[in-house]
Protein backbone atom coordinates (compact mmCIF):
# COMPACT_ATOMS: atom_id res chain seq x y z
CA UNK A 1 0.00 0.00 0.00
CA UNK A 2 2.90 2.49 0.68
CA UNK A 3 4.45 2.00 -2.75
CA UNK A 4 0.66 2.04 -4.14
CA UNK A 5 0.13 5.72 -2.74
CA UNK A 6 3.01 7.31 -4.55
CA UNK A 7 2.14 5.97 -7.76
CA UNK A 8 -0.78 7.11 -7.43
CA UNK A 9 -0.69 10.58 -6.26
CA UNK A 10 1.89 10.70 -9.38
CA UNK A 11 -0.18 9.77 -12.02
CA UNK A 12 -2.47 12.37 -11.00
CA UNK A 13 -0.19 14.78 -11.25
CA UNK A 14 0.66 13.95 -14.51
CA UNK A 15 -2.43 13.41 -15.33
CA UNK A 16 -3.51 17.64 -14.06
CA UNK A 17 -0.29 18.73 -16.12
CA UNK A 18 -1.66 16.88 -19.31
CA UNK A 19 -4.84 18.60 -18.93
CA UNK A 20 -3.20 21.69 -18.44
CA UNK A 21 -0.76 22.16 -21.57
CA UNK A 22 -3.86 20.82 -23.24
CA UNK A 23 -6.06 23.58 -22.11
CA UNK A 24 -7.40 26.40 -23.56
CA UNK A 25 -5.64 28.99 -21.02
CA UNK A 26 -2.05 27.61 -22.44
CA UNK A 27 -3.01 27.52 -25.58
CA UNK A 28 -3.48 31.18 -25.57
CA UNK A 29 -0.58 31.79 -23.79
CA UNK A 30 1.35 30.00 -26.50
CA UNK A 31 -0.60 31.38 -29.67
CA UNK A 32 -0.07 34.76 -27.84
CA UNK A 33 -3.49 35.85 -28.96
CA UNK A 34 -6.87 35.69 -27.32
CA UNK A 35 -9.55 34.96 -30.04
CA UNK A 36 -13.02 36.29 -29.09
CA UNK A 37 -16.24 35.70 -30.35
CA UNK A 38 -18.91 38.67 -30.66
CA UNK A 39 -22.15 39.97 -32.82
CA UNK A 40 -21.09 43.70 -33.07
CA UNK A 41 -24.67 43.96 -33.06
CA UNK A 42 -25.75 44.74 -29.21
CA UNK A 43 -25.13 48.39 -28.32
CA UNK A 44 -23.78 49.13 -25.74
CA UNK A 45 -22.25 45.56 -25.36
CA UNK A 46 -20.89 45.09 -28.43
CA UNK A 47 -21.01 47.39 -31.65
CA UNK A 48 -18.64 47.09 -34.91
CA UNK A 49 -18.55 49.91 -37.16
CA UNK A 50 -18.44 48.44 -40.96
CA UNK A 51 -16.52 50.74 -42.40
CA UNK A 52 -13.55 50.09 -39.81
CA UNK A 53 -14.11 46.84 -38.75
CA UNK A 54 -13.19 48.41 -35.23
CA UNK A 55 -15.36 46.92 -32.11
CA UNK A 56 -16.23 49.27 -29.16
CA UNK A 57 -18.26 48.99 -26.37
CA UNK A 58 -18.60 47.10 -22.85
CA UNK A 59 -18.00 43.04 -23.54
CA UNK A 60 -15.08 44.65 -26.07
CA UNK A 61 -13.85 46.99 -22.80
CA UNK A 62 -13.69 43.33 -20.85
CA UNK A 63 -12.69 41.25 -22.87
CA UNK A 64 -9.46 43.98 -24.15
CA UNK A 65 -8.37 43.91 -20.37
CA UNK A 66 -8.67 40.52 -19.87
CA UNK A 67 -6.05 39.70 -22.73
CA UNK A 68 -3.71 42.83 -21.54
CA UNK A 69 -3.88 40.59 -18.14
CA UNK A 70 -3.19 37.45 -20.26
CA UNK A 71 -0.23 39.28 -21.92
CA UNK A 72 -1.59 38.88 -24.73
CA UNK A 73 -3.21 40.27 -27.77
CA UNK A 74 -6.94 40.14 -28.70
CA UNK A 75 -8.45 39.19 -32.10
CA UNK A 76 -12.78 39.47 -32.45
CA UNK A 77 -13.95 37.17 -34.23
CA UNK A 78 -17.48 38.28 -36.18
CA UNK A 79 -20.32 35.93 -35.51
CA UNK A 80 -23.83 35.40 -35.05
CA UNK A 81 -26.14 34.80 -32.22
CA UNK A 82 -27.33 31.44 -34.00
CA UNK A 83 -23.85 30.72 -34.50
CA UNK A 84 -22.62 31.49 -30.70
CA UNK A 85 -22.44 28.36 -29.42
CA UNK A 86 -21.14 26.19 -32.78
CA UNK A 87 -18.40 29.06 -32.64
CA UNK A 88 -17.24 27.61 -29.42
CA UNK A 89 -17.60 23.86 -30.08
CA UNK A 90 -15.43 24.09 -33.17
CA UNK A 91 -12.68 26.26 -31.57
CA UNK A 92 -13.41 29.50 -33.98
CA UNK A 93 -13.14 31.38 -30.68
CA UNK A 94 -11.75 30.59 -27.24
CA UNK A 95 -14.43 32.37 -25.48
CA UNK A 96 -17.31 34.74 -26.17
CA UNK A 97 -18.33 38.14 -24.93
CA UNK A 98 -21.84 38.60 -22.70
CA UNK A 99 -24.41 35.78 -23.41
CA UNK A 100 -27.52 35.20 -21.34
CA UNK A 101 -27.26 31.88 -19.16
CA UNK A 102 -29.36 29.27 -20.77
CA UNK A 103 -30.06 25.94 -19.69
CA UNK A 104 -29.74 24.38 -23.33
CA UNK A 105 -26.42 26.27 -24.28
CA UNK A 106 -25.28 25.01 -21.19
CA UNK A 107 -25.85 21.59 -22.15
CA UNK A 108 -23.36 21.75 -25.06
CA UNK A 109 -21.07 24.63 -23.77
CA UNK A 110 -19.70 25.58 -20.87
CA UNK A 111 -19.87 28.99 -19.07
CA UNK A 112 -17.90 31.04 -17.28
CA UNK A 113 -19.26 32.91 -13.78
CA UNK A 114 -21.81 35.68 -14.42
CA UNK A 115 -20.64 39.48 -14.34
CA UNK A 116 -24.03 41.22 -15.31
CA UNK A 117 -27.65 40.88 -15.42
CA UNK A 118 -29.90 41.23 -18.30
CA UNK A 119 -33.09 42.70 -16.27
CA UNK A 120 -35.69 44.60 -16.79
CA UNK A 121 -36.25 48.70 -15.41
CA UNK A 122 -38.15 51.56 -16.32
CA UNK A 123 -37.85 54.17 -18.14
CA UNK A 124 -39.30 57.84 -18.27
CA UNK A 125 -38.67 61.21 -19.00
CA UNK A 126 -35.83 62.80 -16.70
CA UNK A 127 -37.91 65.37 -15.78
CA UNK A 128 -40.32 63.15 -13.92
CA UNK A 129 -37.65 60.37 -12.76
CA UNK A 130 -38.13 61.63 -9.05
CA UNK A 131 -42.31 61.33 -8.79
CA UNK A 132 -41.15 57.14 -9.20
CA UNK A 133 -39.34 55.57 -5.99
CA UNK A 134 -40.67 52.22 -6.41
CA UNK A 135 -42.39 49.67 -8.97
CA UNK A 136 -45.84 50.23 -7.00
CA UNK A 137 -45.40 53.96 -8.06
CA UNK A 138 -46.39 53.05 -11.10
CA UNK A 139 -49.43 50.83 -10.67
CA UNK A 140 -51.97 53.51 -10.44
CA UNK A 141 -54.70 54.92 -13.06
CA UNK A 142 -52.65 57.77 -12.98
CA UNK A 143 -49.52 56.38 -14.70
CA UNK A 144 -49.99 55.61 -19.12
CA UNK A 145 -47.92 52.76 -19.68
CA UNK A 146 -46.49 52.25 -23.27
CA UNK A 147 -46.01 48.87 -24.48
CA UNK A 148 -45.89 46.59 -28.43
CA UNK A 149 -48.27 44.94 -29.31
CA UNK A 150 -47.94 41.14 -28.45
CA UNK A 151 -44.07 41.83 -27.29
CA UNK A 152 -42.60 40.46 -23.92
CA UNK A 153 -42.90 44.32 -22.52
CA UNK A 154 -46.54 43.98 -23.15
CA UNK A 155 -47.51 40.60 -20.98
CA UNK A 156 -44.96 42.43 -18.17
CA UNK A 157 -46.73 45.75 -17.82
CA UNK A 158 -49.91 44.46 -17.40
CA UNK A 159 -48.81 41.82 -14.65
CA UNK A 160 -46.89 44.65 -13.02
CA UNK A 161 -49.23 47.82 -13.51
CA UNK A 162 -52.69 46.07 -13.97
CA UNK A 163 -53.92 49.31 -12.32
CA UNK A 164 -52.29 51.61 -14.77
CA UNK A 165 -53.94 52.61 -18.32
CA UNK A 166 -52.48 50.82 -20.75
CA UNK A 167 -51.23 52.14 -24.50
CA UNK A 168 -50.53 49.49 -26.62
CA UNK A 169 -49.08 50.15 -30.19
CA UNK A 170 -49.74 47.93 -32.86
CA UNK A 171 -46.64 49.78 -34.72
CA UNK A 172 -44.21 52.63 -33.61
CA UNK A 173 -41.76 52.06 -31.02
CA UNK A 174 -43.06 52.33 -27.16
CA UNK A 175 -40.24 55.24 -26.25
CA UNK A 176 -41.73 57.73 -28.96
CA UNK A 177 -44.60 57.98 -26.55
CA UNK A 178 -42.42 59.18 -23.84
CA UNK A 179 -41.07 61.60 -26.13
CA UNK A 180 -44.28 62.71 -26.97
CA UNK A 181 -45.63 62.93 -23.40
CA UNK A 182 -48.19 60.22 -24.50
CA UNK A 183 -47.11 57.77 -21.96
CA UNK A 184 -45.30 58.15 -18.37
CA UNK A 185 -43.53 55.19 -18.49
CA UNK A 186 -42.14 52.53 -20.39
CA UNK A 187 -40.56 49.13 -19.42
CA UNK A 188 -37.48 47.41 -21.36
CA UNK A 189 -34.29 45.66 -20.71
CA UNK A 190 -31.43 47.72 -18.68
CA UNK A 191 -29.41 47.23 -21.87
CA UNK A 192 -31.68 48.62 -24.14
CA UNK A 193 -32.14 51.55 -21.72
CA UNK A 194 -28.49 52.41 -21.88
CA UNK A 195 -28.59 53.14 -25.69
CA UNK A 196 -32.24 55.27 -25.71
CA UNK A 197 -31.17 57.31 -22.68
CA UNK A 198 -28.07 57.92 -24.42
CA UNK A 199 -29.11 58.91 -27.62
CA UNK A 200 -32.26 60.76 -25.86
CA UNK A 201 -30.91 62.71 -22.86
CA UNK A 202 -34.79 63.59 -21.57
CA UNK A 203 -34.89 60.05 -21.19
CA UNK A 204 -33.70 58.50 -17.52
CA UNK A 205 -34.11 55.09 -15.76
CA UNK A 206 -35.92 55.74 -12.40
CA UNK A 207 -33.87 54.93 -9.06
CA UNK A 208 -36.36 52.42 -8.24
CA UNK A 209 -35.42 49.15 -5.78
CA UNK A 210 -34.56 46.33 -8.09
CA UNK A 211 -34.54 44.86 -11.24
CA UNK A 212 -37.43 42.36 -13.11
CA UNK A 213 -36.89 38.90 -14.10
CA UNK A 214 -33.30 39.58 -13.89
CA UNK A 215 -31.13 36.61 -16.56
CA UNK A 216 -27.14 36.71 -15.54
CA UNK A 217 -24.60 37.34 -18.70
CA UNK A 218 -21.46 34.90 -18.88
CA UNK A 219 -19.17 34.28 -21.21
CA UNK A 220 -19.35 30.55 -23.51
CA UNK A 221 -16.37 28.60 -23.29
CA UNK A 222 -15.59 25.45 -24.04
CA UNK A 223 -17.59 22.75 -21.45
CA UNK A 224 -14.89 20.59 -20.85
CA UNK A 225 -12.00 22.62 -20.38
CA UNK A 226 -12.18 23.25 -16.69
CA UNK A 227 -8.57 25.09 -16.53
CA UNK A 228 -10.07 27.44 -19.10
CA UNK A 229 -12.74 28.16 -16.87
CA UNK A 230 -11.66 28.22 -13.57
CA UNK A 231 -8.69 30.60 -14.78
CA UNK A 232 -12.11 32.66 -15.85
CA UNK A 233 -13.70 32.51 -13.19
CA UNK A 234 -10.49 33.70 -10.58
CA UNK A 235 -10.18 36.78 -12.97
CA UNK A 236 -13.97 37.35 -12.91
CA UNK A 237 -13.90 37.55 -8.98
CA UNK A 238 -11.01 39.75 -8.84
CA UNK A 239 -11.98 42.36 -10.92
CA UNK A 240 -14.81 42.41 -9.33
CA UNK A 241 -13.75 42.64 -5.95
CA UNK A 242 -11.46 46.01 -7.82
CA UNK A 243 -14.85 47.42 -8.66
CA UNK A 244 -14.03 46.73 -12.80
CA UNK A 245 -16.99 45.38 -13.93
CA UNK A 246 -18.94 48.39 -12.41
CA UNK A 247 -16.59 51.18 -13.65
CA UNK A 248 -17.04 49.51 -17.08
CA UNK A 249 -20.64 49.50 -16.87
CA UNK A 250 -20.74 53.38 -15.52
CA UNK A 251 -18.93 54.06 -18.85
CA UNK A 252 -21.76 52.53 -21.22
CA UNK A 253 -24.31 54.10 -19.33
CA UNK A 254 -25.23 50.53 -18.11
CA UNK A 255 -28.04 50.45 -15.20
CA UNK A 256 -25.96 48.39 -12.22
CA UNK A 257 -29.25 47.79 -9.52
CA UNK A 258 -29.76 45.08 -6.88
CA UNK A 259 -32.39 42.45 -8.09
CA UNK A 260 -35.41 42.21 -6.33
Amino acid sequence: MKRVLPILLMSFVLLNQAHAASSRLQKVIDRGVLRVGTTGDWGPMTMRDPATNFYKGYDIDITTELAKDLGVTVEYVATDWKALVSGIVTEKYDLTGSAALNINRAKIVGYSQPYYYLAFVPITQKQYQSRFRFWADFNTASVTVASRQNSVEETMVKEFFPKARQRVLESGKPYQELLSNRANVIVTSNIEAATLTSRFPQLAVPHVQGMRRATPLAMLMPRDDQVWINFINHWIELKKTQGFFDRIAEKWGLVVMEIE
